[in-house]
Order: structure tokens, then sequence, then C-alpha cells
């Protein structure tokens, strides 16, 4: 009794992050999936899309191709439970035409991504790209090289640099950087260096102010949602093929495995901020809340390079992600990229613009070019979006009018690969006004379930609403189709022939989507429409390095939020949760009380009134959050103690809800 109530702590722990956040995992299950063929209706969309731009330009691609040094190995590899996590050969379909299936522009943008390698950017400054989500650089020092964004995963980082070290010679780490707080920029870091070697050599470890906090701290209380949103965002349950995943945009695709982080030794906490690592001048810009919380950008001068992170892109990026997050400020992230180009424009001898994901751009003129379009791209999904909200339009209303300028339109690092001008404005709108568009109507009404039943009953009946969501779906309607079947699949979540028609309806949307994630969201609804199993897919012991960096607090939150009020209803309780330091003295204790069916938590002294003490070390904690280790089998050690009242104990973790990172999102 008391190890099942106790050990389910370990449920909501080992689930907090998203797809990002934790790594990787179960194996995907092989099922029949129902493919189709592009409908006349999408050939003729995706034909229409290509002939406004020009698909065949070959000046991404030469970029793209230029200092090639060695095109990387076709990497298979596993984690440590030895599912596989990455096949680069996979993807080896990525070429020629495009097929029905996919949209040419994004047909286009998965072939740039596959070109993947050891690159010279400059001599003495190296890309490797296509080993994981994102790049990692190499910069030449006095004494070794400063390796900057590690990578996402352990396996994907150590692969990437013995490739490097095969055409560079004895790679010795002098200095690291952290662009950014999102994982697939510093996950793969222990791979090659560890806190004993920072300290040890001295190496200084540098990240914009707030970089652990936030790369800890983002999608935990809500981890659960976030995994299963960012299972379809990613397209985790798809093959890789023409008639499934083919590209995120920012990359092939997220590669999940063994995870960590290390704590910086040097924080960036001024607008701009001189540092020499090793020999190498580095001029520092900090540039908190524009695509990450936390994010900085660098120039060299000794190269004449600015690294721009992910605050610019050859895509346009999103302002609030689909596995959802908090909404970024576009006109903050629009004046940052301003300040980048204002730096670089009176520069004459600017030679060269690489970022955290995808190719560089060299030549002053186009880099400054490609800095003001981008700037302009943010600013004016904002300033229109502001605009057309202060003349009374909607969300979908904007989103249905707003189109970029020709100006900007047709280059293609402002294509909707990532983010959308769609969703982006919709972002704006919610960062403004929130979710309430005001109208009346929207303002309570009826639960999706409840509601679904009367649409089908007023549209005649399911029998009807079907013979006239085909009628749609013969005129090629697929949005409209998607939405009227969406409420005769919630009505009758058994009705295989709506499910059927609004699968085909997903699909044939997916195979117009220009962005990687709607053609990966669709694709998925299809999926789980077909009968698809769900995978979620993470280890929570590939994750142990990075949980152990997790502060204490945010471990508290996340239970606050598992409380089932119901289940709480007058309850009152008050527990310690103590941690030692390893040998047996307590450093941190936390006083959870639950009343009125809240969860309170504070750090402080234990409550000599509390109903039970629970006291361990927060290496045991963390073992029994990813499985290495059982509660019960150390109750009564030193290593673990249980003061006070077991029942009450038992009570109070037996109050907290069990998650769902499997949850249903196209069926009720």
């Amino acid at each position: 009794m008391i190890k099942a109530s106790l050990r389910r702590v370990s449920t909501p722990l080992i689930s907090l992050s998203l797809l990002f956040l934790l790594a990787a995992c179960d194996e995907k299950v092989d099922i029949e999936i129902i493919d189709s063929a592009a409908s006349q209706f999408t050939l003729e969309s995706n034909r229409e899309l290509a002939e406004t731009l020009d698909i065949e330009n070959q000046v991404d691609f030469d970029n793209a191709k230029r200092g090639l040094i060695a095109s990387a190995p076709v990497n298979r590899l596993n984690n440590p439970r030895g599912t596989e996590i990455w096949n680069a050969a996979a993807y080896d379909f990525v070429k020629g035409e495009a097929p029905d299936t996919v949209n040419p522009s994004l047909w286009r943008q998965a072939k740039l991504n596959s070109i993947r390698g050891l690159f010279e950017v400059e001599k003495g400054l190296y890309q490797l790209r296509g080993f994981d989500l994102a790049n990692m650089s190499l910069i030449k020092s006095d004494n070794g090289w400063i390796i900057v964004d590690p990578l996402t995963t352990l396996e994907t980082s150590r692969v990437a640099m013995d490739f490097a070290e095969q055409h560079l010679g004895p790679i010795n780490i002098t200095g690291v950087i952290f662009t950014h707080s999102h994982i697939d920029h510093f996950g793969g870091i222990l791979a090659l260096l560890n806190a004993e070697q920072v300290t040890d050599n001295n190496i200084p470890v540098i990240a914009p102010i707030g970089f652990v906090h936030e790369a800890v701290s983002e999608n935990i209380i809500a981890g659960p949602a976030m995994l299963r949103r960012g299972s379809y965002m990613y397209g985790d349950p798809l093959s890789i093929s023409a008639t499934g995943h083919v590209d995120t945009g920012l990359g092939k695709q997220v590669i999940f495995g063994s995870t960590s982080i290390l704590q910086p030794t040097v924080l960036i906490d001024q607008p701009q901020q001189s540092l020499a690592v090793d020999g190498v001048e580095i001029e520092f810009f900090n540039m908190p809340g524009s695509e990450a919380p936390s994010e900085l950008t660098f120039y060299l001068p000794q190269w004449k390079a600015f690294c721009g992170a992910e605050v610019v892109s050859h895509v346009m990026h999103n302002v609030l992600t689909l596995r959802g997050a908090k909404v970024r400020d576009a006109l903050l992230w629009s004046d940052y990229i301003g300040h980048i180009a204002d730096f670089i424009e009176p520069k004459a001898e600017t030679a060269v613009l690489f970022n955290s994901h995808h190719w560089p751009t060299w030549g002053h003129d186009d880099i400054v070019s490609q800095l003001h379009q981008q700037q302009d791209m943010y600013k004016f999904t904002h300033d229109q979006t502001v605009r057309l909200a202060n003349i009374g339009l909607t969300p979908k209303e904007i989103a249905e009018q707003l189109k970029l300028p020709k100006s900007l339109a047709g280059n293609f690092h402002l294509r909707g690969y990532y983010g959308t001008l769609s969703h982006n404005s919709k972002a704006v709108y919610q960062y403004y006004f929130g979710w309430y568009n005001g109208n009346p109507a929207t303002l309570n009404p009826l639960p999706p379930v409840e509601s679904a039943v009367r649409y089908v009953e007023f549209m005649g009946g399911a029998e009807e609403l079907l013979e006239k969501a085909e009628e749609y779906q013969k005129k090629g309607d697929y949005r409209w189709v998607a939405e009227v079947l969406n409420h005769l699949v919630f009505a009758e979540p058994d009705n295989n022939d709506a499910r059927v028609m609004l699968a085909e309806a997903y699909r044939q949307m997916a195979y117009q989507a220009e962005a990687g994630p709607w053609r990966d969201i669709y694709l998925s609804a299809a999926h789980d429409l077909q009968g698809g199993a769900k995978i979620v897919r993470y280890d929570a012991a590939a994750s142990k390095a990075f949980l152990q960096q997790v502060p204490l607090e945010q471990f508290m939150k996340a239970l606050s939020v598992r409380l089932d009020g119901e289940k709480a209803e007058g309850e009152a309780l008050s527990i310690n949760i103590a941690f030692t330091n390893g040998q047996g003295e307590v450093n941190h204790n936390f006083v959870m009380t639950v009343r009125n069916s809240v969860m309170h938590y504070r750090r402080g002294p234990g409550e000599q009134t509390a109903d039970a003490t629970l006291t361990l070390s927060k290496a045991l904690f963390v073992d029994i959050l990813v499985g290495e280790a059982g509660l019960t089998d150390f109750i009564g050690s030193d290593e673990l103690a249980v003061d006070g009242s077991v029942l009450k104990l038992v009570k109070f973790f037996s109050l907290l809800g069990e998650p769902n990172d499997a949850f249903n999102i196209v069926l009720p």
C-alpha cells in the first residue's frame, strides 16, 4: 500500500517536460496506415503555390553546400535501451522533384536541410550540420576550440564531435557557448565536457542570464499536455516518407536520446558585453524574450562573423509554438533583429551571418538584406495584427486576411516552414487580448462533445451530415469538411465513415501544407483517427543528468498542479519533504500544505506540527524519479526516513491525480 501510493510521485515528475526537455524512449509501433494519393485539388493548390515562387533558385543550395569539408556519414543511433533514435538514411527519398503528396516549397526546404556534414564557414570557424535538429559550431582559439551549442543529445553530440576530429584533429575544448535555453542547443554537452573538467581546466561556460532557470523550468508545470501536443507537432507516430514526415522546417527531426546540462560559469547580463575566450575576442548581445526567454547572439571580429543564434533563421519562426508555450513578443523580436542590423550595417567588412539552424549567409549586403527582411516580417505581423484588431477583426478573420507584402513573401527565408503568418498573427492577438475575441457567443460556449451532439442534430443527423460533407470533399473544400466532421466524430466517435472521411481531409490538408509542423499535425490526426498507436517517447533514465539540475522548487510546483481538487475537498494536511546533502544533514525543506482543495508549498524549516516528514537526498529523489530506485526499498535506511503518520503521508500522495500524456486530441 505504501509503496504503490508513494511511488506515484515519480509519475508526474518524469513526464515534466515536453519532447525537447526529456529524452527518448518507447519504440514506435508499426501499424498499417491508410495512405492516399494527392487529390486533384491538392495538385492544383501545390502547383499554384510553386508558380508564385522561384523554386529552382539555387542560391540557398550553393550556400548550404559552401565550405563542405566532408559529408556526414549515414548515422544510425540508438539510445541506451537500444531503441533507434536517428537514421539518416530514412531521408534518402528527399531528392529530385517534389512528390504529389508534399508541398513543393516544403520539399525544397527539406532538401536543403538534408545537406549534412562538416563545413568551413571561414578559416578557423566551422559548423556541424545535419547531425541533429540544430547546428554545432566550432571556433578555433589559441589553445583549442570554443564549442557553440552542443546539440540535443549525448549520442548525437558525440558522433558529431568524433566526425569533426576525423577531419580537424583532436579538439581540446577551451570554451563553451550556450546561445539559448532550448535543449537542442545544450543537451549533448556532457558527451564532450563535464563539470569537473570545467573546474580543473578553468574552462568558461558562457550563457545568457536566466539560462538554467529557463532551461529547466519551461514546460515543467504543463509538461504532460505539451508532450502530447508536441507529439503531433513533430509527427512522432508518422513514418518518414513522402506520405508522412519529411522535415520540421528547422531541420530533419527532433531526436530523442540522453540529455544533460552544465551550469554556466559566465553569464551575459548586459545588452552588449565583450569577452576574450582563449585569445578570441567576442562581442555578446543579450536578447532575452526573443525566440527563447533566455538568448544571446555574438560577433567575432577576427572572422567578421555574426552568430544570430535562433533570433534569425532561414524560416519564419514561431511567435507561439504549436506544442504550447508562453507567447513571444513579436515586436521585441523585431527590435532585436534591428539592433543586429544596426550593428552590422556600418561594418562594411562583415563577411558572414551564421545561426543555430540552417546554413550561413555570406556577403555584407546580403546579410543586411536578410536581417532587414526578417525584422520587417515580424514587425509586419505585429503591426498589421494589432491594426486589424483595433478595427474589430477577430483572430480567425485576421489570419484569413493577412498576407505578407510581395516584397517579403517571395523570399524563402521568410516562408512559413516552421511558424506561419496564420498562427503567428493569432499569437500576436493573444499577446494583447487573450483568448476571448469579444463576441459573447464565444464567452461561455458549450464543451466540445455537448455542442457536437447538437450540431449533428441541427445538421439533420449523422447520415445527412456525411452526405453533405462528401459533397464538399468532392469540391476539395477540406477545411470545411474538417470543421463539420470534427463535430460528428466528437458526437459519434465510433462512426467509422466519419473518421475515414475526416482522416482523408486531414491528409489532403497535410499534402498542401508548407509548414512542416502543420503537415505533421494533420497527418498525426489522420493517424489517430485510423486507430494508430499513441506514441509517448521519453526515457526518464536518459534524462537523469538533466533532472539533477532541476531546482527543487520546480518539482514542488509540479506536485501542486497535480492535486485533484475533488479528491482534496475537505482535506487538511501538512507534510514536510526534507532533502539531505548526502551526509544525512537536511539542507532544504519544503512544507507542503493542503487546504481548500489547494496545495501550497514553501521552502523553510520543517513544520513541527506536520502530519508527516519524508526525508531523503536529492540524488535518491532523482533516482526514484527515473526508476533506478524504489522508494520503499529505502524506508528505514540512512538514505530515506518517514516520520510521523504514514497514513497521512499516503493520504497526501493519494490526492495527486494521474497525469495523461496520451490523451485524445481528435477524438473525445
